[in-house]
């Protein structure tokens, strides 16, 4: 139906080239595989502090949104777009860094609180509920030195190849919760 809410797919990190492939923008990257893959050419444009691209799947349109507001102030670029595009928090995606991973794993995860992590925080609490959906993509915890400095390093060469198979696993899952529902991602991807 062309009334029916869209998919909000929203990837989290921090705007500009100095952040652009440290591990708390895994969500961005994350967000840009999916389009890039759903679309040839993702058309992106400002709207909500965000980066928006509105893409056709299937049945159902995905808004994706890569908020410019730096983490922790996520909340006030997915508040105003979810509100705007009356999506309700059950079809908001939030693909986001998880340090509680070790590199490369991934969950679908269906609600909850915010793990310690900022950018979910801010959403959890301008938005006033816990129910949407998130991917969660492991970047490792560092096993010296402060979480902050861990998430805003940059990926080492010998990495890559996990962050790539991790991003294209993150592109399957993105797909499969807004084509096949999220119990359905969950049996598929919330392997050990």
């Amino acid at each position: 139906m062309a009334d029916q809410a869209p998919w909000l797919l929203v990837g989290l990190g921090n705007p500009g080239a100095r952040y652009a492939r440290t591990r708390h923008n895994i969500g961005f990257m994350a967000v840009d595989a999916w389009c890039d893959k759903a679309t040839s050419s993702p058309s992106w444009s400002e709207k909500w502090k965000a980066q928006v691209a509105t893409l056709g799947t299937g049945s159902s349109r995905v808004v994706a949104l890569k908020p410019q507001t730096f983490m922790n102030r996520s909340g006030q670029s997915v508040v105003p777009a979810a509100q705007f595009l009356r999506v309700p928090p059950p079809q908001i995606l939030v693909v986001h860094d998880e340090v509680d991973f070790p590199l490369g794993r991934l969950a679908v995860k269906k609600g909850g609180g915010h793990g310690g992590h900022n950018g979910l925080r801010d959403i959890l609490q301008l938005l006033g509920n816990g129910d949407f959906l998130r991917i969660r993509l492991g970047i490792g915890r560092p096993v010296h030195g402060e979480v902050a400095d861990h998430v805003l390093s940059d990926f080492r060469p010998d990495e890559e190849p996990v962050v790539d198979d991790l991003l294209a696993r993150a592109v399957a899952a993105i797909t499969s919760v807004t084509r096949e529902g999220v119990v359905t991602a969950m049996n598929k991807f919330n392997t050990t």
